[in-house]
């Protein structure tokens, strides 16, 4: 547990790194904001396409062997960080991403069927709730340190400030804002790969999920069909693409959304930073889990409680008046509709330790390939934080070219309203979809 939380707290720091890199590259690659939110894309869908090839590694090499892999892979994308800034194209960019996002893919496949298999399944998500702690905890860290380290000078690089360049000042302005990323990634690169050797020499023990030899002798596509004849690892697969959409939408999109309320506090930069609102809430809720399962509440009721939480905090975000402010002290006034976002944060943490644990159970020798196709239902990360972008984009410029102030709700307000379905299929999966152990009922 202490080998996998740390681990945890590596893959929360890469990941929520997206967050502030998002308005970022918006600005320093002269992207739009539907174009800024292929960093998600790029990072997410390599958990899609390398989830059933990660499986396939863990099977060659072993558990162990293919977390320190899995670290490697995270290495070398964060090394690639350094000719992507010297070019500064945007392309480059979504390799290295999806290259860290490849390496995430193995290390989520090989790590996930430990918690689940280490003690009793009961207790799984109070398991799960403490490598949460320590991933969200990365990620409340991860947007401040990148903040500190490397955007502090944020306000020397406004959007009106870029603007009013000739061309060859702008080239030489942005240029030197992406050569920022290469020091702070190189750092990074390094310590994932020490820590990689420092696993390889763990007392991390391997793990037998197909003692008989019952599964692993089929070839892989049939285990994927066999896997995929038990409802509830489907249903739960369904689940988990809509309740990532939801967590990367609610961490990736809120400084952007702060953003565009206004939200720059004394130095300009304080919008890059909301992402760790999102986690501390996230934080928040996976202590409860630590604290609350399975001892007074079922994982299964949790998650009932994530669904219901996340709709009506849902409905609130997309229907609250956006000139709404709140004073919180040490920190500029925030709009209430960021506060909401912010929130869902406690209404996602608890889904991922509930989801995996129930979309698991009673799968035996096939638990291994069922967790590599639900690392796969990660590409909700992928592709709906795709669609808000080009939902809020499309409204902004209708409003735009019908003259509606910035006061009225902005397409990226309205746009979250995608969440709702997601959080619905949650509930839907906590109350029935978990139940299911034939297609005939």
């Amino acid at each position: 547990m202490v080998i996998l939380t740390l681990l945890f707290f590596i893959l929360g720091f890469v990941t929520w790194l997206n967050g502030p890199l998002i308005p970022f590259f918006e600005l320093a690659c002269e992207l739009t904001e539907s174009q800024a939110y292929f960093v998600a894309f790029a990072f997410y869908i390599a958990y899609f396409v390398m989830a059933i090839p990660s499986s396939w590694v863990i099977e060659k090499v072993g558990y162990k062997n293919g977390v320190s892999l899995g670290l490697i892979v995270i290495a070398l994308g964060a090394f690639m960080f350094y000719p992507a800034a010297e070019t500064r194209t945007f392309l480059f960019f979504l390799v290295a991403l999806f290259v860290m996002g490849t390496g995430l893919a193995i290390l989520q496949t090989a790590a996930n069927p430990y918690v689940v298999v280490i003690g009793p399944r009961e207790s799984a998500a109070a398991r799960i709730s403490i490598l949460g702690v320590a991933n969200k905890l990365a990620g409340f860290i991860a947007p401040l340190a990148l903040t500190a380290l490397v955007l502090s000078n944020m306000k020397e690089y406004t959007a009106e400030k870029i603007a009013a360049l000739d061309s060859i000042a702008k080239t030489k302005a942005l240029d030197l804002l992406a050569l920022q990323l290469q020091t702070p990634y190189i750092y990074m690169g390094i310590a994932i790969l020490v820590l990689a050797l420092l696993i390889r020499l763990s007392p991390l023990p391997e793990i037998d999920l197909d003692e008989d030899g019952s599964v692993s002798n089929q070839g892989l596509l049939k285990q994927m069909i066999n896997a995929c004849k038990h409802p509830q690892l489907v249903l739960g697969v369904i689940t988990l693409i809509l309740y990532v959409a939801a967590e990367v939408i609610a961490g990736d999109t809120i400084g952007k959304f702060g953003k565009q309320l206004g939200v720059y506090g004394p130095n300009g930069d304080f919008y890059l930073k909301l992402t760790s609102f999102t986690m501390t809430a996230m934080v928040i809720g996976y202590i409860l889990g630590i604290t609350l399962i399975p001892k007074y509440v079922s994982q299964v009721n949790a998650l009932k409680a994530s669904g219901l939480l996340g709709i009506i905090l849902v409905l609130l975000i997309v229907f609250i008046s956006p000139t709404i402010s709140i004073q919180i002290p040490l920190i500029p006034a925030l709009p209430l509709v960021v506060i909401l976002v912010a929130l869902l944060g406690l209404a996602n943490a608890l889904c991922w330790p509930a989801i995996w644990p129930l979309a698991l159970q009673d799968l035996g020798g096939y638990t291994k390939i069922a967790g590599a196709i639900l690392i796969m239902g990660i590409i909700g990360g992928a592709i709906f934080p795709l669609f808000y972008g080009f939902w809020a984009e499309s409204i902004n410029l209708a409003n735009e070219a019908k003259g509606i102030t910035a006061t009225a709700k902005s397409g990226n307000q309205i746009a979250y309203l995608m969440l709702l379905p997601a959080y619905i299929m949650i509930l839907f999966f906590a109350v029935k979809g978990h139940k299911y152990r034939s297609w005939s009922r």
